[in-house]
């Protein structure tokens, strides 16, 4: 279980600061009058390229927790491609995305656009991208999310400019409907953030959870900004389920400390990537001991010393959730520009399958500079990074895809068991 493949058809397709690099100019990229060699130069841009990028990430709201490990993906992503001297320079603008209660995304969105950025990474939320996908790519401008997952947006009609490496929850929900299935529920409650992001997992979940024999017993909406749960918390343990899947984001604070004192198990809770971080501050001890939920992305602690370079950005790093997606978005966009030797919007989006090993047969790689190597070289890529092996498909979707499992201890912190 873990590891799941997709291949739908679609479309025509806080850090304030980073670190800048000086442009080195590549044997490729110049030749000079009278001095070129015999041969033939290898392919790639004239000179070297800049690509300026924004970031419309969370740094307030119900996502927030997800904002510091995603930005310092992305920072530590344009460093070591500006670092790397290899025909290419990242400039990074930090903005936030905040949630769908405001109108934050639009306004970082208007900014990063009068900045003539030409790649904006994010939002982490389904529902903030829906709200701004049309002006970023009716701008002519790619968005590349880290960690969008809503089903609809494989056929949203984008342009080809809209990408992400978050897989779809038709796979997290087929993850989690057959573990709780597995772990011997037959009846099943679900509170459920009401968004593309909560509906379009929960019935992911659903579908499974009642393939596999079980019967969802109640299911409980919530808006995004509700305060209070009281009537969803009673509705649901009324329906006394084998198990509750807590499909919220970090309402999960508020929610799950309500249900575990309205007598339900906190062992029988069941949690999602909105939601999966470290309580151990927010709640008693003991609280959800053995509950489980799933998130999408490889073990962090399998990939090296990846998470060592992201706590050297930022040392007070404590979440890890969708950093090595973050990171491998810019890697991707980097690559992309240099194999359409362009930064322009379109360019680099016609690029991206490619480089991702969707198309064009590549040449393995798992860095950007061995990558960038291979391009200069006039060769052709396929780069697998921190988040795995992508492989886009023609949707911008991601084709292969790990979801992770993971249980709480009695700290109320998380491990990975799968």
């Amino acid at each position: 279980m873990g590891v799941f493949t997709s291949g739908s058809g679609r479309r025509s397709r806080s850090l304030q600061s980073i670190l800048g690099g000086i442009a080195v100019v590549g044997a490729s990229a110049l030749v000079l009058s009278g001095c070129a060699p015999a041969e033939e130069a290898p392919a790639g841009p004239a000179e070297d390229l800049t690509l300026k990028i924004g970031t419309i990430l969370p740094q307030s709201g119900a996502l927030a927790f997800l904002g510091p490990p995603e930005e310092a993906g992305v920072a530590l992503a344009v460093q070591e491609v500006n670092e790397a001297g290899l025909g290419i320079t990242v400039e990074a603008i930090y903005r936030d995305s905040g949630d769908t209660t405001t109108d934050t995304a639009t306004v970082s969105v208007t900014d990063l656009l009068s900045q003539d950025v030409t790649a904006i990474i994010g939002a982490a939320s389904s529902g903030v991208s829906f709200t701004v996908i049309d002006q970023i790519v009716g701008a002519g401008v790619v968005q590349f999310s880290p960690a969008n997952t809503s089903p609809d947006f494989t056929n949203y009609d984008d342009n080809g400019l809209y990408w992400r490496n978050a897989p779809s929850d038709l796979l997290q929900g087929e993850v989690l409907g057959n573990l709780i299935a597995e772990e011997g529920a037959a009846t099943l409650g679900l509170l459920v953030l009401n968004d593309a992001y909560g509906t379009g997992l929960a019935g992911a979940l659903r579908a499974t959870f009642e393939a596999a024999g079980g019967e969802v017993v109640a299911e409980e909406l919530f808006n995004e900004g509700d305060t209070s749960f009281d009537a969803q918390v009673s509705a649901l343990t009324a329906a006394n389920p084998d198990a509750i899947a807590v499909i919220t984001f970090d309402q999960a604070k508020v929610v799950v400390p309500a249900l575990v004192g309205a007598g339900y198990p906190g062992s029988q809770l069941y949690f999602v990537d909105g939601n999966l971080a470290d309580y151990s501050a927010d709640f008693e001890p003991g609280l959800i001991e053995g509950a489980k939920g799933t998130l999408p992305g490889l073990d962090i602690s399998s990939l090296g010393n990846f998470q060592d370079r992201l706590l050297e950005v930022d040392p007070d790093l404590t979440e890890f959730s969708y950093a090595a997606e973050s990171y491998d978005a810019v890697i991707l966009l980097a690559l992309a520009a240099l194999a359409a030797g362009s930064t322009e919007g379109a360019d680099m989006a016609a690029k991206l399958q490619e480089v991702s090993g969707g198309s064009g047969g590549g040449e393995k790689c798992a860095d950007f500079a061995s990558c960038a190597a291979i391009l200069a070289d006039g060769g052709v890529i396929d780069y697998d990074g921190a988040s795995g092996p992508i492989t886009f498909d023609e949707n911008g979707d991601p084709t292969e895809a790990t979801i992770g499992i993971f249980e709480y201890q009695a700290d109320n912190t998380f491990v990975r068991i799968n």
